[in-house]
């Protein structure tokens, strides 16, 4: 029996979707700073235009910081169900080229090329003329990274943005990674980078060098994928079966509150949201996690898990305000309140509850 045939993966990533969105249906924002998002005090961009960027304007920075850096953006609030459609679209269009499509978010996706089902002469090609029909089906553009596994594929797609292609081909990938800073490497967060830095890992030659053992100790049982990730190394497959692992809302309040009405009140909405979600999808979950984000930024949380599903809206908020009183009373203000679902499974939705004790 042979060897299996090397993978030829592609990742896709969106040039600032849901910006190029908005940009792309009010054509007098084309070429100037946008975010999605809200200007108010409180508010934070969901996405950045790429002249916002320009100016320093990230996702997740507070509305205020991204105006101080450009007074000139001009925020749009989110189409969420506009962004998904077009994904649909995109998504559709993948489907013509792989049945193995593994999505990350609205916005970008793995997919698993080898089977050459086209008939194209390369994955290069193939990724050409996906990024072509996206571009003329949609009218937004798509960068990709073309390589033998995830991990370089992704790295790859960041390498030409916006609108570009990039391909590590085999025998490549171990000298590409040597190059890069750590914090671009998937699965190396803020604070683990940070911790690598600090251990003089800066880039993936500093990481290289460094034996299984040392990363283990350190890092726990994520050593042995940075040991692998350093020499350019992943077996992960493409998963198109990848299963949600949970579903939550959160909202950031225009003043820090205090007072529980006010408090549940917000509870009680991001409850619903996530109900919302349950009954669109017909899936429940086990167990319900509220977070609290305070004044100072500091952050707590409360979950409890449960034999069976929560299965109506009503216990799900009760739940979920029980939760939050376990923070009470609170120590100073509350800024942001989150309720996530986990421990997901098919049910159904609007059954009689199941009343099952917190505790």
């Amino acid at each position: 029996m042979g060897d299996a045939p090397l993978r030829k993966i592609i990742h896709v990533d969106m040039d600032a979707f849901f910006a190029s969105v908005e940009q792309r249906d009010d054509p007098s924002l084309f070429g100037r700073p946008v975010a999605v998002g809200h200007a108010a005090s409180r508010g934070v961009v969901a996405a950045a235009s790429y002249e916002a960027r320009r100016f320093g304007v990230r996702s997740a920075m507070p509305s205020s910081t991204a105006l101080r850096k450009c007074p000139e953006l001009i925020f749009t609030p989110p189409r969420f169900e506009v962004y998904r459609a077009v994904s649909a679209q995109i998504h559709a269009i993948f489907a013509d080229y792989t049945t193995l499509i593994e999505p990350l978010s609205l916005d970008e996706a793995y997919l698993d090329v080898t089977a050459n089902i086209r008939g194209l002469s390369t994955a290069t090609a193939t990724a050409d003329e996906i990024r072509a029909r996206i571009l003329e089906e949609t009218g937004l553009t798509a960068s990709a990274g073309i390589s033998y596994n995830k991990f370089l594929a992704k790295l790859a797609s960041d390498q030409r943005k916006p609108n570009g292609q990039f391909v590590v081909s085999p025998g490549r990938g171990e000298a590409f990674v040597e190059d890069l800073p750590v914090k671009r490497f998937h699965g190396v967060g803020p604070v683990t980078a940070e911790k690598m830095n600090r251990l003089g890992i800066e880039t993936g030659a500093d990481l290289k060098r460094q034996s299984l053992a040392f990363l283990q100790h350190h890092f726990g049982k994520s050593g042995a994928w940075y040991y692998g990730i350093a020499r350019g190394e992943d077996e992960r497959p493409v998963n198109p079966d990848r299963e949600r692992k949970s579903s939550g809302s959160e909202t950031t309040f225009a003043s820090d509150l205090v007072e529980p009405a006010a408090i549940e009140a917000g509870v009680e909405e991001m409850s619903d949201d996530v109900w919302a979600w349950c009954e669109k999808t017909g899936v429940l979950g086990r167990t319900v996690k509220v977070k609290v984000k305070w004044a100072d930024f500091r952050q707590s949380t409360r979950s409890r898990s449960f034999a069976e599903p929560v299965a109506s809206k009503a216990r799900l908020r009760e739940i979920a305000r029980l939760l939050i009183r376990s923070l009470y009373p609170p120590a100073k203000g509350i800024r942001l309140v989150g309720v996530t679902i986990s421990n997901l499974e098919k049910g159904s939705v609007g059954a009689a509850p199941v009343e099952l004790a917190l505790s």
